[in-house]
């Protein structure tokens, strides 16, 4: 899940995505948080060009974390136009999670 292109900050990539991001909130020690991420990879091929998925590992970002209040993990936040608009915790299957994003994209 790269970057398409190269921003200076994450706000940046937030308020200038052509497309809803969608931010996994996650740590390397955490179990379901690695359930997730194959997850991710079906979600980010099946809406290809219609979300912008990027991971934030919680442990090098707190600030990021502590921002965004994430207080458990995983956390999906979706923003559009640079604000948040959805807010998932815990792992969610493939399907439920692109029923949910098809609703609001």
């Amino acid at each position: 899940m790269a970057l398409k292109k190269q921003f200076t900050s994450f706000e940046d990539l937030l308020s200038n995505s052509a497309t809803p991001v969608l931010v996994d909130f996650y740590a390397t020690w955490c179990g379901p948080c690695q359930m997730m991420s194959p997850i991710l990879e079906q979600v980010g091929a099946y809406l290809k060009n219609r979300v912008q998925i990027v991971k934030i590992d919680t442990d090098k970002y707190p600030n990021l974390a502590t921002q965004y209040q994430i207080h458990a993990l995983p956390t999906l936040v979706l923003f559009k136009n640079g604000q948040p608009i959805e807010r998932i915790e815990g792992v969610v299957q493939a399907q439920q999670l692109i029923q949910q994003l098809q609703t609001i994209l």
